[in-house]
């Protein structure tokens, strides 16, 4: 960790080390969201519905090989934050080399398991007959590629961990700009559409993964990748799984919501997944913002847990203030200009009603969706691996019941309203755990008190 790194976790006042911390993670995930919403522009112009439809029933296959990047890297990245702050810097060296071969190990399992068993992914993801096929392409790349798109996710969350905010958010931005040059020339010059597509991410995740790489071994002072100092002792294992399982877990909820809630879309038809599909890509960028900002946070609550938990609460206080902002003004957006957001992706008078229709549901709760991530955020940074496994399942607990109460109710206005009812739910126990936990986080619970 450099002198300057150093002066942001200790003594620069919370309001800038926030910003130090959070606006690069900010700039990083809002272009991995303009890259998200860039594919489906891309395929967009092919005018194929299946397409688009099989890009959505995808999402929760990357939604799962992303939670096994989060399961270490976000379980080795509050360790090391926490070391730091304790000032146990060998450590820090043999948390960091676990974290990158294991994240390696786990992607060739994903490859092992899921080739053989490719064709009941495609069928279990929804896909139907007109999408089969392109599903089935999109999932064979993305397992191909599985280990770089967990060994990216991974060295992401271990580079910011140690305060270099910037560097990681120069990998997730190098990603995005690799992606969209070659989603050109895959859809334009070689005409090989979704597959393109797919190859096209796996690429960006290698070359993201090898510059993060290049800076653990050359620029970090306590980070590495020598596989000297990799170790897989039962402290190692006990603090990066207590936090890692349970991202790994939400991550997985996540995935498992998204499809489910596909399934209940297409009885709706194509168009309702396709809508489902463009509107939550608009959705990702506010919410992708305000995951920046959490977690871009996360190190620097996880160091002050340890040196200084006054500096904790301010530091909270002043996040909670900028995601009520955020959510005013991306909210106040949303509502005036949704038709033209979802026109940009199509032409269809139907697809367009839907998906404003989606965005101004599911706007409604921007504000209480930030304010869980940022529970779930402080119960990582604190090492609470009870709350934040709580927190990984509840919001699916709720969702699935609540999906098919809605449904019946009130068809697909109640599958869409699903989605507010399950985030005000999972709020509400992230605020009483936090609050529960009081004697132990004192300054954080003051703040609901």
């Amino acid at each position: 960790m450099d002198a300057e790194n150093l002066h942001y976790f200790e003594k620069a006042p919370v309001a800038k080390a926030v910003a130090h911390f959070a606006i690069p993670m900010m700039l990083g995930t809002s272009m991995s969201v303009v890259y998200a919403i860039l594919n489906a522009y891309f395929l967009g112009t092919l005018h194929n519905t299946a397409m688009l439809t099989a890009l959505a029933l995808t999402l929760p296959l990357f939604a799962i090989i992303m939670a096994l990047g989060n399961l270490i890297g976000i379980g080795s990245g509050t360790f090391i934050s926490r070391l730091l702050g304790e000032k146990k810097y060998d450590d820090v060296r043999h948390v960091s080399s676990f974290a990158f071969y294991s994240s390696l190990v786990l992607g060739l399992i994903v490859i092992a398991v899921g080739l053989p068993l490719i064709d009941p992914i495609v069928h279990g993801l929804g896909a139907t007959p007109d999408s089969f096929g392109f599903t089935k392409d999109y999932v064979m790349v993305m397992l191909l590629g599985s280990p770089f798109v967990v060994l990216f996710f991974t060295l992401e969350n271990i580079v910011r961990s140690e305060g270099s905010a910037i560097t990681s958010m120069t990998g997730m931005i190098l990603s995005v700009v690799v992606n969209i040059i070659l989603d050109a020339l895959v859809i334009f010059v070689f005409h090989w559409s979704i597959i393109g597509v797919a190859s096209a991410t796996v690429i960006a995740n290698l070359v993201a993964s090898m510059f993060y790489a290049f800076h653990m071994r050359h620029k970090s002072q306590f980070l590495t990748v020598s596989i000297k100092w990799f170790k897989a002792t039962k402290d190692i294992l006990a603090n990066v799984f207590k936090i890692g399982v349970p991202v790994f877990v939400m991550s997985v909820f996540l995935g498992a919501m998204s499809l489910i809630l596909n399934h209940f879309l297409v009885e709706y038809g194509d168009q309702a997944v396709a809508a489902y599909g463009i509107s939550s890509r608009l959705l990702q960028f506010p919410e992708f913002i305000l995951m920046g900002l959490c977690e871009g946070v996360v190190p620097l609550i996880a160091f002050s847990f340890t040196a200084n938990k006054l500096r904790m609460k301010n530091t909270i206080g002043f996040t909670i203030k900028a995601i009520l902002a955020l959510a005013v003004v991306f909210g106040i957006i949303v509502y005036l200009i949704s038709d033209h957001l979802i026109g940009l992706f199509t032409a269809d008078p139907q697809l367009i009603e839907m998906g404003s229709y989606i965005l101004h549901v599911t706007f409604l709760s921007l504000f209480i969706t930030g304010l869980t991530t940022l529970f779930v955020g402080i119960f990582q940074a604190t090492g609470q691996g009870t709350a934040a496994f709580m927190m990984s399942i509840i919001q699916g607990m709720t969702l699935i019941p609540v999906l098919f109460i809605a449904d019946r109710m009130n068809g697909f206005h109640g599958v869409i309203w699903s989605l507010v009812i399950a985030d005000a739910v999972a709020f509400l126990v992230g605020a009483v755990m936090l609050y529960a936990l009081r004697n132990k986080l004192q300054p954080a619970a003051e703040l609901l008190a």
